[in-house]
């Protein structure tokens, strides 16, 4: 995926045909040693195709693919009867307040960009 990255960076910048050199170029620019084996084989692949063609082909594929969404969201808790205790709705609500201030606070998940 790096090295798809770093192509389609080079290729954005107007190099047309990025040659393996560029790509280790851009990877090392940020600390990233390149992977000789699938640097050759991306090259090979594109080598002598137009990216914007690659792009549309690639979207158009996506298109086809479902993306989830079939199951509805579970219905929302009722509220509780005129003059009636809160109840459990109020000790569910909780818990999950906390759950989300732990997501929140969990900035870096052990992984780069380009990793």
């Amino acid at each position: 995926m790096k090295h798809l990255a770093a192509y389609l960076l080079l290729g954005l910048g107007g190099n047309t045909e990025p040659s393996a050199e560029d790509i280790k170029g851009v990877l090392e620019s940020v600390g990233i040693d390149a992977d000789e084996e699938r640097l050759e084989k991306l090259i090979a692949e594109l080598k002598g195709k137009d990216l914007q063609e690659l792009i549309s082909e690639g979207s158009s594929k996506l298109a086809s693919v479902p993306s989830g969404g079939g199951g509805g969201g579970g219905g929302g808790a009722s509220a509780p009867a005129a003059g009636g205790a809160p109840g459990p709705a109020a000790e569910e609500e909780k818990p999950a307040e906390k759950e989300e201030e732990k997501e929140e606070s969990d900035e870096d998940m052990g992984f780069g960009l380009f990793d």
